[in-house]
């Protein structure tokens, strides 16, 4: 099913050595590109697509090749990604050829190790889906679905281009990868909204949901819930296959209100985030994994004002040692820059985490960041902050905390009074109280309960809304 074909070369690969890649389908080949030349095509006589190349991207962050292929490779390094159609025979040797030209030339390696080549495939009379979207290997009127096969499935360039396609187009995405495949967290953000899937492809029991357990059957072009004997959906038994790990997770997710002003600078809140919680700051950021750009809110910040009013939505990765990855949606709204985060960090047997610095965090983003509303919480799930195809232990909530806007909005005296064990902490001026409510420790399953009580409350003295 591998499909995937990555250079990992030294040095950038110029035009000459580009067009040396290319090459390998022979001179009667075709070349187009997509969102906006960062994506190739490399196409069949008649115009359909056989392989995609992503340009190449230079990564001067540490550890993303380990992250994401297990490859330890030394920073700077040129990233040049190829995927084969599996519609056509003899497609995947193509992708393998260009990466394997690219990294004789440079001096690089290939991932995988054994796709690489140096030969012209002759792809004869290819047939592939063709609506002017990156390769996918199977298009309905409904659906795209793609083939992977990778340690780490990430939300790559070329994955978010398929996504704006079949958004475009109407369809949705579904990823078909074997079980030992697992989604970095971006990727599994991504899979979670309607109406994309993850679909896994199960030696012995077939098709099924990787992040919902559901077995799928393939039917009217698209892979969709099998009803078992009473009419509801089944859960596929491998979907239980879970083994008793320590290791744990801690997601903060927070939004945060800036002044629309020329001196506002985006990211601060974040990295003031990173460093109460890890001790240093964010390592890199990008559009895209791999994140390759060292960290800086200022270039983040002309990015996010170049692509204004657009959204912009931009990742976040830390240091090796330590595992952390956030994702960031910036939008222009009526109330000024709003920046929505959800900063997520590992952790192994043996290690804490930092949940005496959650209320300090808190009080500093409330003073120095116009914190809107924050969510801290802890579940079970791998250190490394990739997702297997198995059932997954509940988040646990530790704390939330409402930002002064809101706590105004709906009246401090009503919500300083919520129907929960604990009572709020008041953060900044007491004039103008932003309120924390801490939650527990994430053992504690039953605080699901609480903050839904908790919203509940707060909702209803919120002028106008429904109790």
């Amino acid at each position: 099913m591998t499909k995937d074909v990555i250079a990992l070369t030294p040095t950038m690969p110029d035009t000459w050595a580009l067009l040396a890649g290319l090459y390998a389908a022979g001179p009667e080949a075709g070349v187009t590109a997509g969102s906006g030349g960062a994506v190739l095509r490399l196409c069949a006589p008649d115009g359909r697509p056989l392989v995609s190349v992503e340009a190449p991207l230079l990564v001067q962050v540490p550890g993303e090749a380990e992250r994401l292929l297990g490859r330890d490779v030394p920073v700077p390094f040129w990233w040049t990604e190829a995927r084969a159609s599996g519609a056509v025979p003899g497609a995947e040797r193509l992708a393998g050829s260009v990466c394997g030209r690219l990294a004789l030339l440079l001096g690089g390696s290939t991932w995988p190790e054994e796709a690489a080549g140096t030969e012209v495939v002759d792809i004869g009379a290819a047939v592939a889906p063709d609506d002017g979207q990156p390769v996918v290997d199977v298009l309905t009127d409904t659906t795209s679905v793609v083939l992977a096969d990778r340690p780490v499935l990430a939300l790559t360039t070329w994955l978010s281009e398929v996504l704006r396609g079949t958004a475009e187009s109407g369809r949705a995405l579904q990823i078909v990868t074997p079980p030992h495949v697992r989604l970095s967290a971006p990727a599994r953000a991504t899979l979670l909204q309607v109406p994309h899937r993850w679909v896994v492809q199960d030696p012995a029991q077939g098709y099924y949901d990787g992040l919902a357990g559901a077995v799928l059957r393939w039917r009217d072009g698209t892979f969709a819930p099998a009803p078992g004997a009473d009419g509801t959906a089944s859960v596929a038994e491998a979907f239980g296959r879970t083994s008793p790990s320590d290791d744990r997770q801690l997601v903060v997710a927070f939004r945060t209100t800036l002044p629309a002003h020329e001196d506002t600078v985006l990211g601060e809140a974040l990295e003031t985030a990173w460093r109460a919680l890890t001790g240093s700051a964010p390592a890199g950021w990008g559009t895209a994994e791999p994140v390759n750009l060292p960290w800086s809110p200022r270039r983040l910040t002309d990015l996010a004002r170049d692509r204004s009013p657009e959204p912009t939505h931009l990742l976040v990765t830390g240091h090796p040692g330590r595992p952390a990855l956030a994702w960031i949606r910036v939008t222009r709204t009526t109330a000024g820059i709003e920046q929505d985060m959800t900063l997520t960090l590992g952790y192994g047997e043996g290690e804490e985490p930092p949940l005496e610095a959650i209320t300090p965090l808190a009080a500093t983003l409330v003073a120095e960041h116009g914190l809107t509303t924050m969510l801290a919480s802890l579940r079970r799930a791998p250190r490394d902050l990739t997702t297997a195809p198995v059932l997954q232990a509940p988040t646990v909530p530790v704390a939330f905390t409402l930002g002064a806007r809101d706590v105004r909005g709906i009246g401090l005296t009503h919500a300083r009074r919520p129907p929960v064990a604990v009572r709020p902490v008041a953060l900044g001026p007491a004039s103008e109280p932003a309120l924390h409510y801490p939650l527990g420790d994430g053992s504690d399953t039953g605080a699901l309960g609480e903050l839904h009580r908790l919203a509940a409350h707060l909702r209803a003295g919120v002028p106008g809304a429904e109790a």
